[in-house]
């Protein structure tokens, strides 16, 4: 029996490949088969490691921001820290080890927010959003080779008005502030 032409149905999956294999990620190309109308594709699906990002907020409202090079879109771009999650990891410790690493600062209550899907069409991971409070310098940082990181600090209300203009562009940051705001609005 057909299924209703406006519900989608689960395509069948069939053999993968590997296409290319890199530092940060794996191409795979994917056989699917539609199950209704035998349509038959290759899919390139993009295989991640999981990732975190830090909403990290200080006593004074201010959430901690990292402005970095970013190659993939050729210039600067104003985000919450954050980076890959090592393997096993748990997301929340991998939140405060980045936050640490990228920012020096550290904090109280590190919690799990929300999980997001960063783009579902061809990549296979997920992004954590870690919130830390009471965020505070502690330390130094542990860049990476290839990170050049300024560190700055902004007030929450300021950071939302950036993203709302379209200054603060990165869509993992976006969806942080989005899952952030209505606990900043009920007083966190």
């Amino acid at each position: 029996m057909n299924p209703p032409a406006n519900v989608p149905v689960r395509w069948e999956k069939g053999a993968e490949r590997l296409l290319a294999r890199t530092r940060v990620l794996e191409a795979w190309g994917r056989d699917y088969r539609h199950p209704v109308r035998g349509t038959e594709r290759e899919f390139v699906l993009i295989k991640a490691p999981d990732w975190v990002n830090v909403i990290a907020l200080t006593a004074g409202g201010q959430l901690v921001l990292v402005r970095q090079f970013r190659h993939g879109i050729d210039d600067f771009s104003l985000e919450i820290p954050g980076g890959a999650i090592e393997p096993g990891e748990d997301p929340v410790a991998a939140g405060v080890r980045e936050l640490r690493e990228e920012t020096g600062y550290a904090g109280t209550g590190a919690r799990l927010l929300a999980t997001v899907h960063p783009n579902p069409a061809i990549l296979n991971n997920r992004t954590h959003v870690v919130l830390v409070r009471e965020a505070a310098a502690s330390g130094g940082t542990d860049w990476d080779p290839e990170e050049e990181i300024e560190i700055l600090t902004m007030h929450v209300d300021r950071v939302l008005e950036e993203a709302r203009a379209g200054r603060i562009t990165h869509s993992l940051t976006i969806a942080g502030l989005f899952h952030f705001e209505p606990l900043w609005r009920a007083g966190v």
